[in-house]
């Protein structure tokens, strides 16, 4: 009956485990935890960003490595048009910063108890669903503006893949850095801001501000 329509029980078995592996770390790595996300978007936590780009370098590093070595690993590049990745890039975007996931993110959220992941997630499969029915549609009109092909950096330039490897690896170190101080900074300034303490023994309130005892008088 279902013949044709699942892989083989290998391909399925490998696919549950690194899926496995793959929502472990997202939890590990906190985010899992709409907060972290949305607070990427305010740029009040950098975890989402940090995750991202460690992921981009390590996969990057990992999979040319291999092809370096002589395996056998595919590339299944898609087609670089310029529209279509922009217009996506902005849905998604806004449904992240909505919901508070992306699609791997609110499955491993759901996985975890989170039951407001269950509705994005089910939003995520109709969305699907109706760009699969629109996509006939779209890919003579939307998707075939700024259509270069199957390229990457690489092809394109003629250099070696490395190259870019590297480039971007340097991008990401120094982003790191840069975010380590900035953090540090935050940091500093919240343990600046003037704060309001109960004394329990007099049962008065003490400011750090004349206009933070004049508001304490007042109420």
């Amino acid at each position: 009956m279902f013949d044709g329509l699942l892989a083989d029980q290998k391909t399925l078995l490998l696919g549950a485990s690194t899926g496995f592996v793959f929502g472990f770390l997202l939890q590990k790595g906190g985010v899992a935890d709409f907060r972290v996300i949305v607070g990427q978007f305010l740029l009040k936590d950098f975890t989402m960003l940090k995750v991202m780009l460690s992921a981009v370098v390590v996969g990057a590093i990992g999979i040319y490595g291999m092809r370096q070595m002589g395996l056998e690993v595919e590339l299944h590049i898609k087609n670089a048009a310029l529209l279509g990745n922009v217009l996506g890039g902005v849905i998604f975007g806004i449904g992240m910063a909505t919901l508070g996931y992306c699609p791997g993110t609110g499955v491993a959220a759901m996985a975890t108890g989170s039951r407001h992941a269950v509705a994005g997630v089910l939003g995520m499969i109709f969305g699907a669903a109706l760009y699969a029915e629109a996509y006939p549609a779209m890919k003579s009109s939307v998707l075939g503006v700024g259509d270069f092909g199957k390229e990457t950096l690489g092809t394109l330039t003629g250099l070696s893949p490395w190259w870019f490897i590297l480039l971007i690896a340097c991008a990401a170190l120094g982003v790191f850095l840069a975010l380590e101080r900035l953090e540090k900074q935050q940091q500093a300034e919240l343990g600046k801001e003037p704060r309001q303490t109960k004394d329990t023994a007099k049962g008065k309130f003490s400011a750090s501000s004349p206009q933070e005892r004049a508001n304490v008088a007042g109420e």
